[in-house]
C-alpha cells in the first residue's frame, strides 16, 4: 500500500454525502417464482429473437466504429411506436435514450440539477429518483401523499410545490410501488405552482394501464417544461436490454447532450431496441394476460381479507400485514419473493405468470390469517 494512503480507509475518502448511503439493490434470488422487480414472466418471443441475431449479425463486423452518437434510426423507431400506442405524433429531435429509464432520469438532473438546486418527488413513489438527485448533490425535498389512498390531489401537489419552488418535480404514473396513476389536473397544476421547473412524468408502466387512463405524452404540446419518461423493461418484456427513453421539447433534448458520455448507447444495444420496436405486437402480446393476472390478485387477495391498492401498473401493493418484513421471509420460505417497499403492514407483488399468481396466492392464504393485522389494529 502506498505510503500517503496508508492512514486512511477508502470509506474515509469516499465524498462526504455518500458515507454511510447504501446502494440500491432489490433482492436477486434463485426462487421458483420471483414477483418482486416487476419484469415481466414471459420470455421474448423466438421470431424476434430470430431477427435480433440477424440484425446483429450484419452489424457486428462494424463494431470497430462508434455508433451512431445520435441513435436516429432508434428514435425515428421510438416515435412511430408511440404513435402507435397513444396516437401522439413526436418528432425524432423530441425523443432521447439511454441505458434503461435511470440513465435518462440521471441526465435529466445532471441537467437542471446540482449542487445549491433541488428536486421534489412525492412519497412513496420510485425510489430511484431520490437516490439519483442526492448522488449528482441535488437536494432531494420529500413531498407526501395521502397516507390512507397513496393519492395525491392537484391542490396538495401545487401547494406542496408552490412552497418548495424546486427545479426539478418527479411525478409517477403509474405510480411506483402504489400502483396509482395521475390525473392531468394534477400533472398540470404542478406545471402551474412551479414555474421554475422541469416536471418529470415517469411513465415506466404505461403500457398496463386500465382503459380511460391518458398518458402525459398528449400534454407535451402545451408544456415545454414537461419531460415523460419511458422505458422497454416492463411491457416490452425487454429488462435485460437496458433502454429507457423520454419525450420532450428539442430545446430540452439539446440541453441534454451537454452531459451525455460519448456514444453512451452502444450499436447492438440500439439495434436490439430498434427491432424490438419493430415487432412491438409480438412484445406487447403478453400485456393483457399479465393486466388479468394484476386484477385477480386484488380481487383475490381482497378476498383473503387484507387491503390491496387497485392498480394500473403490472404490480400490486396489498396492505392489512401485521409485520411485513415477517409476512415477506414466510413467503421466501415457500419459494415466493415478492417486494418489502418500506411501507408498514405492506407488500408489493408483481403480477406473473397464472402459475406464478396462484403459487403466490395459494402461500399468502396459508399464512394468513396469522400474519394479518387484527381488526382492532385495522380500524386504528
Amino acid at each position: 500500500m502506498s505510503a500517503d494512503l496508508a492512514p486512511f480507509a477508502i470509506a474515509d475518502l469516499l465524498r462526504e454525502d455518500l458515507r454511510g448511503r447504501t446502494p440500491y439493490g432489490a433482492p436477486q434470488l434463485d426462487v421458483p417464482v420471483a414477483l418482486n422487480t416487476n419484469e415481466s414472466s414471459y420470455e421474448v418471443p423466438t421470431p424476434v429473437v430470430e431477427a435480433i441475431v440477424a440484425a446483429l449479425g450484419s452489424e457486428l463486423a462494424g463494431l470497430n466504429r462508434y455508433p451512431d452518437r445520435e441513435f436516429r434510426a432508434l428514435r425515428a423507431a421510438l416515435g412511430a411506436y408511440l404513435e402507435r400506442q397513444s396516437g401522439v405524433r413526436l418528432a425524432p429531435e423530441q425523443l432521447w435514450a439511454g441505458n434503461g429509464s435511470n440513465e435518462v432520469l440521471q441526465h435529466i438532473v445532471q441537467t437542471f440539477g446540482g449542487p445549491g438546486r433541488t428536486a421534489l418527488g412525492f412519497t412513496p413513489a420510485y425510489s430511484m429518483h431520490p437516490i439519483i438527485t442526492e448522488t449528482l448533490g441535488t437536494t432531494w425535498m420529500d413531498g407526501q401523499r395521502d397516507t390512507g389512498t397513496f393519492q395525491v390531489s392537484a391542490a396538495s401537489a401545487a401547494a406542496q410545490a408552490a412552497a418548495a419552488d424546486p427545479h426539478i418535480v418527479f411525478l409517477c404514473s403509474p405510480n411506483n410501488p402504489t400502483g396509482t396513476a395521475l390525473d392531468f389536473e394534477v400533472i398540470e397544476a404542478v406545471l402551474d405552482a412551479a414555474p421554475r421547473a422541469i416536471v418529470v412524468v415517469d411513465e415506466a408502466y404505461a403500457e398496463f394501464a386500465r382503459p380511460g387512463t391518458r398518458s402525459a405524452l398528449e400534454l407535451l404540446d402545451h408544456h415545454p417544461r414537461l419531460v415523460v419518461t419511458r422505458t422497454m423493461s416492463k411491457a416490452f418484456a425487454f429488462a435485460g436490454g437496458r433502454l429507457g427513453y423520454l419525450a420532450a421539447t428539442p430545446e430540452i433534448i439539446d440541453a441534454l447532450r451537454l452531459v451525455r458520455l460519448p456514444y453512451h448507447l452502444s450499436t447492438p444495444t440500439q439495434t436490439i431496441a430498434r427491432i424490438a420496436l419493430d415487432h412491438d405486437a409480438d412484445l406487447l402480446a403478453s400485456v393483457e394476460a399479465i393486466k388479468t393476472q394484476r386484477d385477480r390478485i386484488v380481487t383475490e387477495v381482497a378476498a383473503l381479507g387484507l387491503t390491496p391498492v387497485p392498480s394500473d401498473a403490472n404490480f400490486v401493493l396489498f396492505g392489512g400485514l401485521a409485520d411485513s418484513a415477517r409476512t415477506f421471509a414466510a413467503l421466501l420460505e415457500k419459494g415466493v419473493l415478492v417486494r418489502d417497499v418500506g411501507i408498514s403492514h405492506h407488500l408489493r407483488v408483481t403480477a406473473g405468470t397464472p402459475a406464478e399468481t396462484s403459487a403466490f396466492l395459494e402461500a399468502l392464504a396459508e399464512l394468513l390469517p396469522e400474519h394479518a393485522l387484527a381488526p382492532d389494529d385495522k380500524e386504528s
